[in-house]
């Protein structure tokens, strides 16, 4: 999406109209976190909107940067930070550029929703950010839209949203073929998330960098 896109939707909407702004963390996050599975590390949040899960994570022992695209969502961010006294770094970058103004590696990343924004041929540039951003044996968390969701019209691959944006909408086996040259693969499989409208179908990918 170009930056100018997605910053009109935060500037134009108020945050409970927006479909991903979604101040509880998601059940599967929290479950990683419970069971040791991630431990608090220096952390990237892909994505991260107005910072909500970024916040969680801070909450936990979490050194948490969040990014995103949109310079009036990370302006929400450091408030929302700001005022429940977490200590987050969120920093407004194009996570298909060279990702320059992110320092250091991370032992975690994360994007919860960010990938079905990001179309088929933008996909392999996205996920070679992510590896080089993340240390050795690094651990990854993504989940994005299934193509089996029945949401938005419930049928083909590519479906435009009623804020006029363009999502993808995957195969379990396409995001193994995305995935594994790069990461080893401990859990893939497809779940069913709450979501602020409508529950969703959607591929959950826990992974190690090799």
């Amino acid at each position: 999406m170009k930056p100018v896109a997605m910053d009109d939707i935060y500037r134009k909407l108020a945050p409970e109209e927006i479909p991903w702004n979604i101040e509880e963390p998601p059940a599967v996050l929290v479950d990683l976190v419970a069971r040791g599975k991630v431990q608090p590390c220096k952390s990237l949040d892909l994505g991260c909107g107005t910072g909500h899960y970024a916040i969680y994570l801070a909450g936990k022992g979490f050194e948490v940067t969040g990014v995103d695209i949109s310079p009036t969502a990370i302006g929400i961010a450091r408030d929302n930070a700001r005022k429940k006294g977490a200590r987050c770094h969120f920093i407004t970058a194009d996570v298909l550029g060279d990702l320059k103004e992110l320092p250091g590696t991370f032992g975690f990343a994360y994007d919860w929703g960010l990938l079905h924004h990001l179309l088929p041929e933008q996909r392999t540039t996205y996920i070679q950010n992510v590896y080089g951003k993340l240390k050795a044996k690094g651990r990854y968390l993504s989940l994005c839209f299934s193509e089996q969701d029945p949401q938005f019209g419930g049928a083909g691959k590519y479906r435009k949203t009623s804020l006029g944006t363009l999502l993808y909408f995957s195969s379990e086996e396409e995001l193994r073929d995305l995935f594994e040259p790069y990461f080893h693969i401990a859990e893939l499989k497809t779940i069913r998330i709450s979501g602020k409208f409508a529950p969703h179908l959607a591929i959950y990918v826990f992974m190690e960098k090799r």
